[in-house]
This record gives C-alpha cells, sequence and structure tokens, in this order.
C-alpha cells in the first residue's frame, strides 16, 4: 500500500506540471481578443491606430518574419480588410482600429506552409 502511495504521489508531482503550462492557454497575455488557429494562437490588440497580432504556440512567440496575413473585420454590413505584415519577433501588424463587437477572421500563412485561420469577436 505504501508503494501505491509513493507512486501516485510521483505521478501526480509530475503531472502537476503539465497542467500549470496550460494555465495562460486561451488568456490575453498583452490586453487583446484571442483567438484559436490550428497550431497556433493569435491575439489581437488595437493600440494608437495599429492592430497588433501576436502569434504563440502553447505560449511561446512564433516567428513571423515571412508571414504574410490579413485580419477581415465584419460591423453590421460594413467590411473591411487590414493587411498584415511582420513587425518583429512574433507579431504582425497593420493599420486600423477595431469596432466593438465586431466579428474578426485573422488570416496568416508562412512561406511552405498552409494558411492558420482563426474567428474572434471584438470587444
Amino acid at each position: 500500500m505504501k508503494k501505491l502511495l509513493a507512486v501516485f504521489c510521483l505521478f501526480s508531482l509530475f503531472t502537476a506540471g503539465v497542467a500549470s503550462a496550460h494555465e495562460t492557454h486561451g488568456q490575453p497575455q498583452y490586453g487583446g481578443v484571442v483567438a484559436e488557429a490550428g497550431m497556433a494562437q493569435f491575439e489581437i490588440v488595437a493600440k494608437d491606430g495599429k492592430l497588433t497580432v501576436y502569434v504563440t504556440n502553447h505560449g511561446a512567440p512564433v516567428d513571423t518574419a515571412g508571414a504574410s496575413g490579413k485580419l477581415t473585420m465584419l460591423a453590421g454590413s460594413a467590411k473591411s480588410e487590414i493587411d498584415l505584415k511582420p513587425a518583429g519577433d512574433n507579431r504582425l501588424q497593420g493599420t486600423g482600429s477595431l469596432a466593438s463587437g465586431a466579428k474578426l477572421l485573422v488570416n496568416a500563412q508562412w512561406p511552405g506552409q498552409k494558411a492558420l485561420q482563426a474567428r474572434a469577436v471584438a470587444r
């Protein structure tokens, strides 16, 4: 019985790290709106006339060098598209602002890879 308890305690110790590794998954890290895109997570931030999309994979920054993207915003019957370009590190950036409640569609693609697509609602 003591061996079983010891094994259980060790197992619990090892799996606790895995569970806590994902505690920020889905949570905004830059004050924006989070959207899932296959292997990546996009966080869309509007500030000072710029739209920035931060790209991460399980919390680790994804290099955006060579990537391209587009953010489509649907607000009522109005539709706008904003081109996104690499802005260093894990950022894609364009010019514009978000309308509260607008539906957002982010498309991003890296050379030689399938495009990633994510949806969110602006707050």
